[in-house]
Parts: C-alpha cells; structure tokens; sequence
C-alpha cells in the first residue's frame, strides 16, 4: 500500500517502541534502522512520541531528534508524531515542529493534566491546528480521563479541527455512531486487541503495537480484515489475540519490547517509573510470541 499524502494516517502505521541503550539513553542509530524495517515489512508509517514511545519521560531535545530521525529514515510523509503536552501552546509547538520537519500529519490528545470539560477540548484542539498541519485526535479515556465521545468528535471534525480519530475505548460500536455523524472523519484502530471488529465497522487505519515485533503478520490481518477476507483475518486474529491483547494493558510498553527482543529485535529497557515486567508477565508475553513466530508469522 502506498501512503497517500492527503491521508497519510491510513494502513498500518506503527505506534513505535523507542529502543534505549542500557543506561537508558535513546539510541537514535537503532530507532532509525526500526523505522526502516518496519517500512520494508509492509508497515506504512510511524508514530513516534506516543505512549508506547515513552514520550513522557524524553527530554525536549529527545523528542525532537526523535521525530527528525524518523523522518530522514523513511520521510516525512510516513510520519505521524504524537504532540500531547499538558498545555495547548506547547502541543502547538510540537505540532510546528512536526510540520517543519516535513511531517505529513500529528496526533493530539485531549487536555490530560485535569479532566477537561467540552469547551477545553475544544479550544485546546483549536490552538494546535493553528499549526496548519493534519491533526488526528487520539481518544484514550482511560488514561486522560477525557472521553471524545461520537458527538464531541463531530464536533471537533465540523470545526476543521480533526481530520481522523485514534479509537482506543475498546467499544466497538462507536465505529458505526462516529460513520453517521461524521462520515468524512477518518475512524483508525487504537487497540491491537480490537483489531477486527473496527475493521469490520469502516476504519481506514490502524495505528499499532505489535508491528513492533511481528510487522507482516499484523499487516496481513490488517488488510485481510479490511478487505472482508474473514477467513483469513479471523485465523490470524485468532493466532496473535493472546499477544494482541497486551496492548490494551498498562505494562503494554514492556510486553511489547519482550516480544520485540523474543523475535530478535531489540526492545530493550523502558525508562523509570515503568518497572520490568513481573516473571509471570514475561513468561506469558515470551510463550505467545513464541507460538507466532511456530505458526509462521514471522
């Protein structure tokens, strides 16, 4: 599939796991080469500085090499950097950044430093896309304790604000309420877990974590399950679920670098305050990338 640069959120673009040396600097060397494989393995894209690529614990200096090594690996169209900050004029300027460093979209969480009410979603999506570049709402409620529910995104979509949405609640039935009232705003799969049933409702992308380790065995289930090939999709689905669903866990950044270091990968260490996986977890995260890699989906 190719990136189209109207719409470059579309496909696979992988939520990416940002590789640490020992002493737990970034190494900037080995996120390049990742971003280049995951491309030669049928990925479409990247988006560094999310969650799952420890944005919060980055220096800014960090944060900006990130996206500016990214981009010089597989080009500016390609990536899709998370811009969340607690405040509206700092993602602003990470959105600015992203923009001149030849980015061809962003993604932007609600306000996550209080549980803001309608008025400050809106005014705080408002601000960043001041930045002039394509901004795609991330919706994870769980964490940010702000839920951009269907109405809310329409909302924000009829103001020009969003062009797509990360889905992340898990509830499968928003796909079909966000279609109906904004049928031009672009629904991406948020959770790895919930892969299938969003496909299935009209998502146009899938913004993921196990690429990280298993990149054409996720790109096969996506393009399967988009494509309503559900004999395929549902095998696959049914084979990679018991890893998939790790991504829906709060120790997801750490299972998803045991996976990576289990196929030969490097994931490596996560900075402070998140802690090494408990043996029972690793164990667990080790024996279902296991059984992938014995079913072939390597």
């Amino acid at each position: 599939m190719t990136v189209s640069p109207a719409r470059p959120w579309h496909g696979v673009l992988v939520a990416t796991a940002l590789p640490l040396t020992e002493d737990l600097r970034v190494d900037h060397g080995r996120f390049a080469e990742h971003c280049a494989w995951l491309v030669e393995n049928g990925c479409d894209g990247v988006v560094p500085n999310g969650s799952l690529g420890e944005y919060q614990v980055l220096t800014p200096e960090e944060r900006r090499k990130v996206v500016e090594t990214a981009v010089a690996a597989i080009g500016g169209d390609r990536v899709m950097p998370g811009v969340g900050a607690y405040g509206s004029a700092e993602s602003r300027r990470w959105a600015e950044q992203a923009r001149d460093a030849g980015c061809g979209a962003v993604m932007l969480l609600p306000p996550n430093a209080y549980r803001a009410d309608e008025r400050s979603v809106l005014a705080h999506y408002a601000e960043v896309a001041k930045a002039g570049v394509p901004v795609v709402a991330y919706n994870n409620p769980i964490d940010t304790k702000v839920d951009l529910v269907p109405e809310l995104l329409a909302k924000l979509h009829g103001e020009g604000y969003v062009r797509a949405v990360k889905e992340f609640t898990g509830d499968v039935r928003r796909g079909y309420r966000i279609a109906e009232l904004a049928p031009d705003l672009d629904l991406l799969v948020g959770a790895d877990d919930v892969l299938l049933e969003l496909a299935l409702s009209g998502a146009k992308g899938w913004i993921a974590g196990f690429p990280n380790s298993l990149p054409k065995a996720c790109v096969r289930l996506y393009r399967a399950a988009v494509a309503g090939d559900l004999e395929t999709a549902r095998e696959l689905y049914t084979l990679l679920h018991p890893l998939l669903r790790w991504d829906s866990r709060i120790e997801f950044v750490q299972s998803i670098k045991v996976s990576m270091d289990v196929v030969g990968r490097y994931g490596g260490p996560c900075r402070p305050p998140r802690m090494p996986l408990l043996p029972e977890q690793e164990a667990a995260v080790r024996t279902a990338t296991e059984k992938a890699v014995a079913a072939g989906l390597v």
